[in-house]
């Protein structure tokens, strides 16, 4: 997977860590900011493709960026809301805003708009191919073989994130950020999970998910 490039403007530190932290194990590069005094620097330096934005920010709100980042280049923008500003969102809507998410929010939901925004603007494949398997991840379905897998919600999330990392070592903690949105689960949890679409898999044929003692899984083609 091209990775995308995230900036994230969030004045609540822990909210900005969490999502960071969401956005990255995902396998996208994050720039997080608490405010937008250096938004137009950031625009031009690291040319986000999607924007995260809150709407209550010290020094130009969430709409002040918003018409900023409108002006000056084509990224992406998702605006996070209080749950009770409707009038915030539909004012986000109409200024140019792609998507919100309102607070408090899901952290595999925000990181799951702005991967399905991403690839509404070409800049993230909707179909990953690895060998024989493939994870069409618009119609949420995966195939091996030639044959449809039948799997369980949380079982396609885990396949779209080893298959989007595809040949790289990925953590039990970072498995747990990106499908679960927490750091804090039991790591048996990733295991079982893990076990369970592994078995699935190689009902098709060879092993494509491993094992790496004591850093975590990857998922590569048969040699």
């Amino acid at each position: 997977m091209q990775p995308g490039r995230i900036l994230v403007i969030e004045d609540a530190e822990a909210i900005r860590a969490a999502v960071g932290a969401g956005l990255s194990a995902a396998g996208h590069e994050v720039l997080a900011r608490a405010d937008g005094g250096l938004l137009e620097q950031d625009l031009a330096q690291f040319r986000p493709d999607v924007v995260v934005l809150d709407v209550m920010l010290p020094g130009r709100d969430g709409f002040a960026l918003l018409e900023s980042v409108r002006a000056r280049c084509g990224a992406g923008v998702v605006m996070l809301t209080a749950r009770d500003g409707i009038e915030d969102r539909v004012r986000g809507l109409r200024a140019g805003s792609d998507d919100y998410v309102v607070k408090p929010f899901d952290l595999t939901e925000l990181v799951a708009r702005v991967e399905a925004l991403l690839r509404r603007m070409g800049k993230l494949q909707s179909r990953i191919v690895i060998g024989d398997v493939e994870v069409d991840l618009d119609a949420g379905g995966a195939r091996r073989a030639g044959h449809e897998l039948t799997l369980t919600a949380t079982e396609f999330k885990l396949l779209a994130y080893l298959a989007a990392q595809r040949d790289r070592v990925v953590t039990k903690t970072q498995i747990l950020t990106a499908v679960w949105g927490y750091e804090d689960y039991d790591p048996n949890l990733v295991e079982v999970h893990v076990s369970a679409l592994r078995r699935k898999l190689e009902e098709r044929g060879e092993r494509v998910v491993h094992t790496v003692r004591g850093l975590g899984y990857t998922l590569r083609a048969p040699r």
